[in-house]
Order: structure tokens, then C-alpha cells, then sequence
């Protein structure tokens, strides 16, 4: 789909009277900005006297221990939201993995989430973009209006998961990719199924009107700079305004599709610019279309959001029993926080040693906390108990292959029987990302020249991960040292636009030497140390909430 068809023009509807953003402001409100953006969480209400349950749907997968009915209307809500980006911009929806859908755990609050991110305070939940993509919520948070709220934070990190799954050859500017994630993240949920999108977030008032703190030029660049708090908000709160100025009004439509595809296609900054008129008028245009008493939005019906089937199930007594040890296992962690995790699910699945379910969290444990041995035991017990477990067999795999990376093995045949696993997974399932990345990556673990076959495994991963931060810097390596600039570009140059910092003067060093040297230059810099352990080695989970994850492969 072009950029142009992906970025069209919606139909529009009109929001009640805007209630005084310009007032908030001036009050000097201030949204509660968390420093670790990748953040979630959703509006469950508690209930006493619940279950585990796991609901499961086209593109999501919720653990919560809630009563069966709220965990189905919250995933199908979901769902209804996931439809209405689809509908907005015209976007197929293409069959996935069962394992690349988002697994969102719900525990009981904040301090829960935070439990989980030690050294995070402000942490209300958080999502982690990698192979099989996961997110953590506490069932209730804050509604005010001037502070994000807890859905609202959900439904701007699942916009970017959105975007970078669907729109994956497009590079974005900060600004649109921050501002579309805000137009949609105050979806506004009717009674009919219907939602409202493009509702002014008045928690983004600040932002929205203090446009001197980041000029409208610096804004639109793709690379904005350094950021303090304050810009942060404004790029945010401009983002959203233009964003919603160029999807509503007339006198603008196609401006918007026309800058990205100059960007997309090289030209120059100032050229892609050109494309919006009147760049140096346009704050003052913002301003004057951000004082409107009423807004335009776009409500979609719910006969337009017509979902699937949402299938909710009641956990079964072994595998409601290992759940607090997984999750935090997969919220990931680093080896000194994965001891204390391994002995709880020692004791957790000690009652069910012919469980599947309890053994793989028990593997999965003891594998974070460098126990491989143990690892690969709980493993096989798993497959024991269910032959077909992916689980089970990357688990396995990894076990097998920690341990001979450990001992210095180099013997082929030890490493045909690691990849053996990862090779029946990908059996299983074909468009699984995991098992591919992990066949790849063993070659590197093994002192090996990854073959064709192996390149080509991680290439098809992160075709079906796009969103893999990790993934996406991985398959950039893989193209040059193809020597394919083009794609090498395409996997790479997302990661440059990030509005969070981390990273992203790193990638936009190696993109300048790619654009300028050539393949092979910006390979040597990647290879790097002082950038391989920025950018080639970082964990796809880190993105999530600043933590470190112990491994990239969590499953």
C-alpha cells in the first residue's frame, strides 16, 4: 500500500465544544511524563473473588485474573480499537502467528507493574516490542484529565506497534509517529461499538501550547534533537495538533502524505518541508485552528467495527499456579533478578512435575538464571507431557546451546542438535519469528559464519517482527553485508526517528555513513565496539521500561 493510500484523508464528524485546553495550559499543568515512554496499561475494573483467565482474539492474548465476562468486553474492545486503525487508513489486516500476537498481562496495580521495573517510580505498565511482543497493565489507574490515563497509554504504544507492523518500508518523523499514536490514543469508546477517534488530549495542553519551546522547523525535522522534558511534551502535544490540522483540513489534504514520501524518497529536509506551504506560518496556524471551540473527529459505527470471536478460557490449577512466576520472567530480567524468580518457580511447579504449562515456566526460569541444566530438564519434561510445545523445544534448544557455549564447544554435530529444535519449532509454526532468530543466532554463539539458509531465516523473522526494534538492527547487519544498501536503509532507518532518545544519534551516524561510504563502511561501523554495544547487541525488550532484560529471546 502507498503512503499516499495509507494516509488519507478521513471522513469527519464533529466533537462536542473543546473544554479549555487553553486554560489547562496556562495554569502551567503538566501531563506526568514518564521517562520510560514505552508505556501501557488498561481501565479492567478490580473484582474480588476472581480467576485467572486468558481471553484470546485475533491479535491479542490477555491474562487476568478478573471475572470471564470483563476480561472478554476489554479484549474485544481491543480488538474494535485495532479495526478502527485498519478502517481509518485503509489498511488490510494480513493473517498473523498465533506467537506475534500481544500478550498483555494484567496485574492488580501500579505498584505491581513497578515491581516488576525496579528503580522505575513512575512506571505505569509497559510494552516490550520484540519476537513476541508482551505488554504489563494494572487493572486500574487515574482518570483525570490533564494525566494520561491508563488506556490512554495502552492505546498509544499499540499505535506503535500498529504502525511499525503495517507500515513497515515507511520511515516516519518523530513528530507524525509520536502525533498519530496521540490522535488515537483518546479513542473515545461508544455504547454501540462504535469508537470516535482524533479527541483533543488535554492531558498534551502544555505541549500543545507552547510552541516556543520547539519551533515548528525544528519539530518537522527528522531528527529533532536532543529533547528535555519540555520539548518532549511539545513534540508530543505539536505532533498530535498537526497531525490532526493535516487529517481534517481541506485546504490541506494530501500535504501530509506528500511530505513523507519526499522524506521516504531522499530529498531534502527543506524540500519535504515545502510540501506543507507556508512552513514559517504554520505554528501561528496551529495555534489559531488549536483555539477552535469545536474540533472535528471521526466516529466509526459499530457495524464498521464488526471483530471476530474473542475466546476466553479459565486457566487450569497448574498453570494459575506458575503465573506469578511468569510473569515476571517475561517481563525480563537480568541474571541477580532471575535467582529469586527460579526459586519460586521451583516451588510453584513442583506440584505438577507432568504439567507442560508449569515446566515451561519452570524452563524458562531457570534458564534467566544461568541454571541450564536444570533448564533443559524442566524442558523436557515439558515435552513429555505436550511433544508439540514450542515452548518447550526453543527452551530446549537454548539450554543445549547456552551450555555448549559455556564449555567453548565448536563440534558440529553439538550444534546441528541445538538447531534441530529451533528447526522442528519452525515446523510447528512457519511464521513464528523466534525459532528463525535463534537458528541464525546460533551460528554467531557457535564461532560460525552464519550460512545463506541462516540469513535468510533472520530476514523472514523480521519480516514477520517488523516491530523487533532488535530484529530490525539484525536484518540492517544481514543487508550489509550483502551489500544491500537499500534494504539495509529500510530495516535500519526507523530506529533514527525514535523521539526517545537511547540510540537513535548512534543509527543516524551509521545511516550518514551508509548514505555517504557505503556498505561496507557502515558496516565496520557498526562492528565498532563503542557501537556494538549500543545498537548491534541491545536487547529488542529494552525498549520496554528501561529494564534489562537478560536475554533478547524471551518467548
Amino acid at each position: 500500500m502507498s503512503i499516499r493510500t495509507a494516509l488519507c484523508d478521513p471522513v469527519q464528524t464533529r466533537l462536542p465544544p473543546n473544554p479549555a485546553l487553553r486554560t489547562i495550559a496556562a495554569r502551567g499543568t503538566k501531563p506526568m511524563f514518564r521517562k520510560a515512554l514505552l508505556l501501557c496499561a488498561c481501565l479492567i475494573p478490580g473484582v474480588a473473588h476472581a480467576e485467572w483467565q486468558e481471553a484470546s482474539s485475533r491479535h491479542f492474548v490477555l491474562y487476568s485474573n478478573d471475572k470471564p465476562d470483563r476480561v472478554r468486553a476489554f479484549t474485544t474492545k481491543l480488538e474494535r480499537f485495532d479495526k478502527a486503525l485498519r478502517v481509518q487508513r485503509g489498511m488490510p489486516d494480513e493473517p498473523i502467528s498465533p506467537e506475534t500476537r500481544l500478550t498483555v498481562y494484567v496485574v492488580d496495580d501500579t505498584d505491581d507493574v513497578q515491581k516488576l521495573v525496579r528503580g522505575q517510580e513512575n512506571v505505569a505498565g509497559f510494552y516490550a516490542p520484540r519476537a513476541h511482543p508482551v505488554a504489563f497493565v494494572p487493572r486500574q489507574s487515574g482518570t483525570a484529565k490533564t494525566v494520561l490515563t491508563a488506556q490512554q497509554i495502552l492505546l498509544h504504544e499499540y499505535t506503535h506497534h500498529f504502525m511499525l507492523s503495517n507500515w513497515t518500508n515507511v520511515a516516519f518523523p518523530a513528530w507524525f509517529v509520536e502525533g498519530f499514536a496521540e490522535f488515537n490514543a483518546t479513542a473515545i469508546f461508544g455504547d454501540d461499538g462504535g469508537i470516535t477517534l482524533g479527541a483533543p488530549p488535554q492531558y498534551r495542553a502544555f505541549g500543545i501550547f507552547n510552541a516556543n519551546m520547539l519551533p515548528i522547523r525544528r519539530v518537522l525535522s527528522p531528527y529533532p534533537g536532543h529533547l528535555n522534558p519540555d520539548q518532549t511534551n511539545v513534540l508530543y502535544g505539536r505532533g498530535w495538533l498537526l497531525t490532526h490540522y493535516l487529517t481534517f483540513e481541506p485546504s490541506r489534504a494530501g500535504q501530509l502524505s506528500a511530505y513523507i514520501a519526499a522524506i521516504n524518497d531522499g530529498k531534502p529536509v527543506a524540500t519535504a518541508m515545502r510540501e506543507l506551504k507556508d512552513v514559517d506560518k504554520l505554528d501561528r496556524v496551529l495555534d489559531k485552528y488549536a483555539e477552535q471551540s469545536r474540533l472535528p473527529a471521526r466516529t466509526l459505527t459499530g457495524t464498521a467495527l464488526a471483530v471476530g470471536e474473542t475466546t476466553v478460557r479459565a486457566l487450569t490449577a497448574a498453570e494459575a499456579a506458575v503465573m506469578p512466576a511468569r510473569i515476571r520472567s517475561n517481563a525480563g530480567v537480568n541474571r541477580k533478578q532471575a535467582q529469586p524468580i527460579a526459586m519460586l518457580a521451583r516451588r510453584l511447579a513442583a506440584p505438577y512435575p507432568q504439567d507442560a504449562a508449569a515446566q515451561n515456566v519452570l524452563a524458562e526460569a531457570e534458564y534467566d538464571a544461568g541454571n541450564y541444566a536444570a533448564a533443559e530438564a524442566a524442558a523436557d519434561r515439558a515435552l513429555a507431557a505436550a511433544p508439540r510445545s514450542m515452548h518447550a523445544m526453543i527452551y530446549k534448544g537454548m539450554a543445549m546451546g547456552a551450555m555448549a557455549r559455556a564449555a567453548k564447544k565448536t563440534d558440529a554435530a553439538i550444534w546441528s542438535a541445538v538447531r534441530r529444535w529451533f528447526q522442528v519449532a519452525n515446523k510447528v509454526d512457519t511464521e513464528d519469528p523466534l525459532p528463525l532468530t535463534l537458528f541464525y543466532e546460533s551460528f554467531a554463539d557457535a564461532g560460525q559464519v552464519p550460512s545463506k539458509n541462516a540469513d535468510a531465516a533472520l530476514l523472514y523473522a523480521y519480516a514477520l517482527a517488523p516491530y523487533d526494534l532488535g530484529l530490525r538492527m539484525q536484518a540492517g547487519r544481514v543487508y550489509l553485508q550483502q551489500g544491500n544498501a537499500a534494504e539495509a536503509r529500510r530495516a535500519i532507518v526507523p530506529l533514527a526517528y525514535s523521539a526517545h532518545g537511547g540510540d537513535a544519534n548512534v543509527v543516524q551516524q551509521l545511516l550518514a555513513t551508509l548514505d555517504q561510504k557505503g556498505t561496507a563502511a557502515a558496516l565496520a561501523l557498526l562492528d565498532r565496539p563503542d557501537t556494538r554495544g549500543d545498537a548491534k547487541d541491545r536487547p529488542a525488550g529494552a525498549t520496554g521500561a528501561g529494564h534489562e532484560p537478560s536475554d533478547p529471546k524471551k518467548s
